[in-house]
């Protein structure tokens, strides 16, 4: 299989096929991703809170991204890697962003990266790209802004908000980002956005008429024991399975029944004699 590209992805959308997408955060993790033939990973900013255990994303810094990302393109041989600029590696200026971005190409090895925002990152997404760094723009609930959204809220409910959301997207496809997240949108509208942009939509909790879907890797597999949004499905649930398995683990060690023999390693005889 070869490595999925910006190229795989309009391609996919032209045909009609849906584009999957999931994050991952570690080598373990994105080799199984990847194995299972995931069109593309994203190195999401939420590790601050699946992995990193902060209360939302602002936290997290570039050093810990550029970490997390090593790891996943380590790991992978097919798909495509995204890197998530976190928050104010990118706000400050497009040369900053340029900056930063670039980081995650040369020492991460990512092969895009993704920011939040519509109209007014134009620039920002035209100075990347000028610096031949692919990105995927993402709007409607981007968490980056939860204290300025009031939360973690469906975004574009009413029409002033729906209309700047297609604003938003149209000005993102323009810029040229090769795809577009939409987050936390009404099913009707990012029906419309979809069609209103050449570029592939990516939903999360953005209904079924988007290109392709994302969600959190920890999400699905019943890993995270914190709050879960409604447009998560659980695929596994993990969590019992692992307390379970550790719970044994702690009984058989204190009992004294592992290690057993056939977990353990001998001797010769003769070499045994002569050690005692």
């Amino acid at each position: 299989m070869a490595r999925v590209t910006i190229t795989t992805l309009k391609e996919k959308k032209a045909r009609g096929e849906k584009i999957t997408m999931l994050t991952a955060y570690d080598y373990s993790t994105a080799g199984m991703v990847d194995a299972a033939g995931i069109d593309m990973i994203l190195v999401g900013d939420s590790l601050g809170m699946v992995v990193l255990g902060y209360e939302n994303t602002l936290p997290v810094t570039m050093d810990e991204m550029i970490h997390h990302s090593k790891t996943v393109t380590r790991a992978t041989k097919n798909a495509m890697v995204v890197g998530d600029m976190p928050f104010l590696s990118y706000h400050i200026s497009p040369r900053e962003a340029v900056r930063n971005a670039g980081r995650f190409l040369k020492e991460a090895g990512v092969h895009a990266v993704k920011l939040e925002g519509g109209q007014e990152r134009v620039d920002t997404v035209k100075a990347l790209l000028d610096a031949q760094i692919p990105v995927q723009g993402h709007i409607g609930l981007t968490p980056q802004s939860v204290h300025q959204l009031g939360g973690f809220k469906v975004q574009g409910k009413d029409l002033e908000t729906a209309q700047k959301l297609i604003k938003d997207a149209e000005a993102m496809d323009q810029a040229g980002v090769f795809s577009l997240v939409l987050e936390g949108v009404p099913t009707p509208l990012a029906r419309k956005i979809t069609e209103a942009v050449s570029c592939p939509t990516i939903g999360i909790g953005a209904g079924p008429y988007c290109d392709g879907q994302v969600l959190v890797i920890n999400d699905i597999l019943g890993m995270y024991q914190g709050h879960i949004p409604k447009f998560v499905k659980k695929y596994a649930n993990l969590q019992p399975i692992i307390a379970e398995a550790l719970k044994a683990y702690k009984e058989e060690v204190e009992q004294g029944t592992f290690p057993g023999p056939e977990h353990s390693f001998t001797m010769k005889d003769d070499v045994l004699e002569r050690l005692y």
